[in-house]
């Protein structure tokens, strides 16, 4: 993520890093990383908790929230602040991985789902100031969802926030139990679907869909039944 910083063709930011170690590893990543403003921040245990951390400490109009181990294209924030600068009523952006749609839609309650992950999202500081912090209930290592959750309330709170598939970010690909992952995620997603009071027929067709994967996508036919058990333990939570 900071050499794709360096590279970047924008570079009026400042990088707030919550260092969650119990050393000072990331001392010597910095040091090799010299000319970016970075604040380094000790924080608690928790993706959602380290966000929360670095929100108190925000000055800059625009807030990004990438991972450690993605990497921005080189001109990528000079694209996000040229959009940001061009269109006053636009409140945020999402961008994709690659394989995602390439079809530019304005996030709904009901379309945010396979358009928003957390290291492609850029929010005007007064949506986050409006929104507040991230559900420490959520956010790796022990959930997901968090940047869904979150949009969903900016959603709800009258945010613009258009998906941008010009805007690409790679993450590179690691080997996971994917059992593992689909009752982790699926549990996240049963639980957001309960606290935001999505209508019955979303929250069937959310526990439809694995079900169905089940007999179409055999090969991975336990990833999506621990899917669709987590949802359903989720949404009793």
């Amino acid at each position: 993520m900071l050499d794709s910083l360096q590279r970047q063709t924008h570079q009026d930011f400042r990088v707030l890093l919550v260092d969650q170690n119990d050393d000072d590893r990331v001392e010597r990543v910095l040091a090799a990383c010299p000319g970016i403003d970075v604040e380094r921040i000790r924080g608690e245990s928790g993706l959602s908790r380290a966000r929360n951390t670095a929100l108190r400490k925000l000055r800059a109009d625009v807030v990004g929230f990438p991972d450690d181990d993605c990497a921005y294209p080189e001109d990528l924030l000079e694209r996000v602040t040229a959009r940001f600068a061009q269109d006053p009523t636009l409140d945020g952006i999402t961008g994709r991985e690659p394989w995602w749609s390439q079809t530019a839609a304005t996030l709904t309650r009901e379309n945010l789902w396979n358009r928003a992950i957390s290291f492609t999202i850029f929010l005007r500081r007064v949506v986050v100031e409006r929104v507040g912090t991230f559900d420490e209930a959520l956010g790796l290592p022990a959930s997901s969802g968090e940047e869904i959750d979150y949009l969903i309330r900016a959603v709800d709170a009258g945010a613009r926030i258009d998906y941008d598939p010009s805007l690409v970010v790679e993450h590179p690909a690691k080997p996971v139990d994917l059992a593992a992952v689909g009752a982790r995620d699926g549990a996240s997603i049963g639980y957001i679907l309960r606290k935001h009071g999505y209508p019955l027929s979303v929250v069937a067709r959310m526990l439809v869909r694995p079900v169905g994967g089940i007999v179409l996508d055999p090969r991975r036919a336990r990833f999506h039944y621990e899917t669709a058990r987590g949802r359903l333990r989720g949404y009793q939570r």
